[in-house]
């Protein structure tokens, strides 16, 4: 069952961005309404139909709905709309982002002395450093 819960949706991404190459080359309007429903509605039914998986195979009795993600609409309403598992998921007003914990990373990374450019690219799989780090300061 190795990566059997991972979520990734390259493959997905990949295939929005062929669309809209395919529309700009045939040079037809791109339905951006549809295309975003669309994507939506695949991510929804992903993140759902695997977390569902995963709560059945290690038998939880509930699930909880976190993070950014757990502000998106149709995603709060497919958790809310099945029977077997309780749902918890938080007022939207603390469905945040993972900026803290990037900024606990790129802390990590200052501390050490790594310091990249403002313009860096995405590094989905930002490795913490491996030096352990001293909570006390040393001047």
């Amino acid at each position: 069952m190795d990566g059997a819960w991972d979520f990734s949706f390259s493959g997905l991404k990949t295939a929005v961005l062929r669309t809209v190459e395919d529309y700009k080359s045939a040079g037809k309007k791109l339905p951006v309404e549809d295309v975003a429903a669309s994507f939506q509605q695949a991510v929804v039914d992903a993140l759902y139909e695997k977390t569902v998986a995963a709560a059945e195979a290690f038998q939880a009795k509930d699930i909880i709905v976190a993070g950014g993600v757990s502000a998106n609409r149709a995603l709060r309403e497919a958790f809310r709309a099945q029977t077997r598992f309780r749902v918890h998921i938080p007022h939207i007003s603390l469905c945040t982002d993972n900026a803290a914990m990037i900024a606990a990373a790129a802390y990590r990374h200052l501390v050490v002395g790594q310091i990249d450019p403002l313009d860096f690219d995405v590094q989905p799989n930002w490795q913490l450093v491996s030096k352990p780090l001293s909570l006390t300061r040393q001047d």
